[in-house]
């Protein structure tokens, strides 16, 4: 089997699947559990500073979107930071790590965006044996109104200071994790780079309303007649997090930034499509609340069998696609492709043309006995048919090849690379050639 060691920021672990600073990791119980299942490594749920204990809500914490096959596709999550005593968690934090020294034990914090808060809560986390620490500053409710989660994650002088402040009080690998909730993911990783960050990992969760109780006129969850906003997590914004993944690692200002990639992993391949964007690993939630903790087994078989199979080490992996992401004009617009049903796997359900017909280009021809056909002099090839489509393969895009007629123009396919800004159909390209 490929070998999945993982040595990210110095931290090291025996694979990349690690799970992520939430429930699951709010206690030794859980950690001790995961880690016979085979996790490689945790971020234990948010620490806060000395004192009372956050007092969390005694109702329903989480909401939900379904699937049409009730497949949970999100949570939204109203829980807040650990209402454990602090000494509690690190006396338990200390006991994992001792039992469990090849696996990473990371501790997410969040405390006051004061110095003298961060100066003392670090030598207390560092005594436990822990590997790094996580600065929590994406929480979108509870926290951030109280001027710490998102608040401070949204205002990159702040990330940046109190990142300062960890790294001067502190020898651990210090992670920065990042709040999807803002216009722009890169101002907040390069001030977490200017601070002195070994890492980032994001996506912290989205600020959310899932659902509305219409019987009682309330978001959900409800406690007691009233809801509030809360941070949505699952497979439902895994694009939202490539996304950012990807634009972290591609831009020159913060290119080279280790990433622990987070938000909607479920399968192995989930990880390796973070993997390829730039993740160093993985942080996993949603998929361990839903399916349980043996979940990380496919995953480690699955990534294993698929490195296996492209003749590939991880470290192949990790930022293989990041060259090709690029920006819509740099695309090449003389690359055509046509839809192509298979008439064998048809089922006749019609989805393909009702999708094209009332909302793309009217290019797919119905026969009064349900033959479905591709009508190549109108097809953009937009892939709705394809996505619309509920019997996989059915309808795949076939490349034109150079010199091949494209009917829709009339023009044959070029063999160049073409791309927006000398395009024929770009107006100002247009208008220089006249």
């Amino acid at each position: 089997m490929a070998n999945l060691a993982s040595d990210f920021v110095g931290i090291k672990s025996p694979n990349p699947f690690w799970l992520a600073s939430a429930p699951p990791t709010d206690k030794e119980y859980n950690v001790r559990r995961a880690f016979e299942a085979g996790w490689g490594g945790v971020v234990w749920k948010t620490l806060g500073a000395e004192g009372p204990p956050i007092v969390n809500v005694n109702g329903p914490r989480y909401g939900a979107i379904y699937g049409a096959d009730r497949r949970l596709l999100g949570l939204n999550n109203i829980e807040l930071i650990t209402d454990r005593e602090l000494q509690q968690n690190l006396k338990e934090i200390k006991a994992v790590k001792r039992d469990y020294p090849d696996r990473a034990v990371v501790v997410s914090i969040m405390v006051p965006c004061e110095e003298e808060a961060w100066k003392a809560i670090l030598p207390a986390v560092e005594e436990t044996g822990a590997d790094g620490v996580e600065l929590n500053f994406g929480c979108p409710h509870g926290m951030a109104e109280r001027g710490m989660g998102s608040a401070v994650g949204q205002v990159p002088e702040y990330i940046e200071m109190v990142t300062r402040w960890v790294k001067q009080y502190s020898r651990l690998p210090c992670i920065v994790k990042l709040t999807p909730n803002v216009t722009s993911i890169l101002p907040p990783a390069m001030a977490a780079a200017r601070g002195g960050a070994d890492a980032v990992s994001l996506i912290n969760t989205v600020k959310s309303i899932t659902n509305v109780d219409l019987d009682h006129f309330s978001p959900f969850p409800m406690i007691d007649g009233k809801g509030s906003h809360g941070g949505y997590c699952g497979p439902a914004v895994k694009p939202i997090a490539l996304n950012m993944v990807a634009e972290i690692a591609r831009q020159e200002e913060t290119r080279g930034l280790p990433i622990s990639g987070i938000g909607g992993v479920t399968t192995w391949r989930d990880a390796a499509e973070f993997m390829a964007l730039g993740a160093g690993n993985v942080q996993v939630c949603t998929a361990a609340m839903t399916y349980g903790f043996k979940i990380v087994q496919e995953m480690i078989s699955g990534l294993s069998q698929y490195l296996d199979e492209k003749d590939m080490e991880m470290s192949d992996l990790i930022g293989r696609a990041v060259p090709n992401f690029v920006e819509w004009q740099h695309l090449n617009l003389n690359h055509v492709t046509k839809a192509v049903i298979d008439q064998d796997a048809c089922i006749q359900c019609g989805r393909c043309y009702a999708a094209c017909e009332d909302t793309s280009h009217q290019a797919i021809a119905m026969s009064d006995d349900r033959v479905f056909t591709v009508k190549e002099e109108e097809c953009v090839a937009c892939n709705l048919c394809v996505d619309v489509c509920p019997v996989e393969d059915c309808i795949t895009m076939r490349t034109l090849e150079a010199g091949e007629m494209d009917l829709r123009t009339g023009l044959r396919v070029s063999a160049e690379h073409g791309d927006w800004t000398t395009h024929p159909n770009n107006p100002a390209a247009r208008q220089a050639a006249e």
